[in-house]
């Protein structure tokens, strides 16, 4: 029992320290993705849009992540392994979720999206929606 406790533990430690970088790495990609430092925007102007977009975002990439967790393959390192897959799967398809909806779109997201003062402008909505749909769409496909 003890035995199968510690294994269970280190496992815990694995994915969960994997799904904190992944979520890292989906922070990043959105910083790329948005105009000026995204940190700074948000924490220290109140960018509201950019937090918009970034908070759905990573509740997104947080719910593929979940998903190829639980549905993960047999054994640790395979287990690890495909949840980077499919989280880096879900992170390049927001990606071009993103640039189809910046193409189809009047401006340029990205700075629109930072655009609208003190509220959000309504394209940071229309951007997290699409995270979110995007990522539901990826979880659906890991199960």
């Amino acid at each position: 029992m003890l035995d199968d406790l510690l294994g269970e533990s280190l496992a815990t430690l694995a994915y969960g320290g994997l799904g904190i970088a992944l979520l890292a790495l989906g922070f990043l990609v959105v910083d790329l993705l948005t105009p000026g430092h995204l940190g700074r925007i948000i924490w220290t102007e109140g960018g509201r849009g950019g937090a918009v977009v970034l908070a759905a975002k990573l509740l997104g990439l947080g719910a593929i992540i979940t998903t190829a967790i639980v549905v993960s393959e047999e054994g640790l390192l395979e287990g690890l392994l495909s949840t980077v897959v499919y989280a880096l799967l879900g992170i390049v398809l927001s990606v071009v979720a993103f640039f189809i909806l910046d193409a189809i779109t009047p401006g340029k997201l990205g700075e629109t999206l930072l655009s609208g003062g003190s509220s959000p402008h309504a394209s940071a909505w229309v951007v997290a929606a699409t995270d979110l749909a995007t990522a539901a769409i990826v979880c659906a496909s890991i199960s």
